[in-house]
């Protein structure tokens, strides 16, 4: 069978027809892409009126509230912590927004504060456009507003009240333990301040006693110093004696003179700094290093069931349909003392007609003692406070 030959013809013939194959190809795809539709982008587009932040916010979106509330606040308590002089300062009640907005929204690093007010549409809105940096954040929130911020903070809860959101005539109060920003082994604690001025005492009983001991036959013989307390008086009399003792006396030891050179140069100096751990202490019985107002406390316990001694702070919080009413922080670990002074601020800082309107208080068992329910009954409030108590024969006795 004879094979056909393919002519030079039949070659251009077949090109050709691959070209106009392609030619209507690339005619369709070109028909297709003009056809495409877009909206106009153009980000270098220029308007004839400038946009407003006002107009891309929603009338009901809360960051419009924050400013609605704050600008019906009375801010003349804040305005007393800024100065006449220097350079002007930006807006308290700016500032005061962004605080509220930026906590409202779960933001509470000053740096991303800072970031959302360059990057955040709302906090534009609110700032007007300032650029605020975070050490201005940072010292409005601790410095400007840490004497006002109760005042603040109580105008809005009355705003609430007027409003008809609470009636403040019952609240529900609990506590909890916040964890201060301080080492976990900086701790001072009572109990050891106490044995190391025992044996301060000891030592200084134990060194007269052998002074006693190797004195020569005709040394007069001093009354003794009374060994029930430590002061400085105390340590300065022996310290008097047991020299004169020692001193070329051949029979006196070189431990001896070692002792009484420690007790000369250290005993004074460390009474003084236990009698300003005491001092700081008060009624409590340990407190850090670090920030001394921060009382050591048993936490709740971790993922391995250990509870564990941090330093920390006990907040005791009221609230009445969810909305937090008052607050106050504490030093003693256990919620059975802070009862009392809780609502004794909660008086100070509302006044006696608020505090009178009250009826009701609903707290746990950790809140349960003879001297709570006492002074409730004084307050004429009806206390709904479970006692630590549980049998009916253990309270009648």
């Amino acid at each position: 069978m004879k094979r056909s030959r393919l002519t030079t013809r039949d070659g251009f013939f077949i090109f050709f027809s691959f070209i106009k194959q392609q030619y209507f190809v690339c005619l369709y795809l070109i028909y297709r892409r003009l056809g495409m539709r877009f909206k106009h982008y153009n980000q270098r587009q220029t308007t004839l009126l400038p946009y407003s932040f006002d107009d891309f916010i929603s009338e009901k979106h809360p960051v419009r509230v924050v400013d609605q509330v704050v600008e019906s606040l009375n801010i003349q308590p804040l305005l007393k912590a800024y100065s006449k002089e220097g350079n002007p300062s930006y807006h308290p009640k700016m500032l005061l927004k962004v605080m509220l907005y930026a906590y409202m929204t779960n933001i509470y690093s000053s740096r991303k504060i800072e970031l959302a007010i360059r990057e955040n549409i709302n906090f534009m809105w609110l700032t007007g456009m300032a650029i605020v940096d975070h050490n201005t954040i940072n010292r409005f929130r601790s410095n400007k507003l840490k004497d006002s911020f109760k005042e603040i903070f109580k105008q809005v809860v009355l705003l609430l009240a007027s409003e008809g959101f609470i009636s403040l005539k019952q609240i529900y109060t609990d506590g909890t333990k916040i964890e201060a920003q301080a080492g976990r082994y900086t701790f001072v604690w009572g109990n050891s301040i106490k044995t190391n001025k025992a044996k301060m005492l000891i030592q200084l009983e134990d060194l007269w006693n052998y002074a006693q001991s190797i004195s020569h036959d005709d040394d007069p013989n001093p009354e003794p110093p009374e060994f029930k307390e430590i002061s400085k008086e105390v340590i300065q009399k022996t310290v008097e004696q047991i020299d004169a003792k020692l001193l070329g006396n051949e029979k006196a030891s070189s431990k001896s003179k070692a002792k009484l050179r420690y007790i000369k140069q250290n005993f004074e100096k460390n009474l003084q700094k236990y009698e300003e751990q005491e001092a700081l202490l008060g009624e409590r019985n340990s407190y850090s290093k670090t920030y001394t107002d921060a009382t050591f406390m048993r936490m709740k316990e971790d993922h391995m069931q250990n509870g564990q001694l941090k330093p920390a702070y006990n907040a005791q919080i009221s609230t009445e349909n969810q909305i937090i009413v008052n607050y106050t922080l504490h030093q003693n670990p256990t919620d059975t003392k802070t009862l009392k002074p809780h609502l004794e601020n909660l008086k100070e800082t509302y006044g006696e007609e608020v505090f009178k309107e009250l009826e009701d208080i609903t707290a746990d068992a950790g809140y349960g003692s003879e001297e709570n329910y006492d002074y409730l009954e004084e307050q004429e409030l009806t206390a709904y406070v479970k006692s630590g108590i549980t049998k009916i024969e253990d309270i009648q006795h």
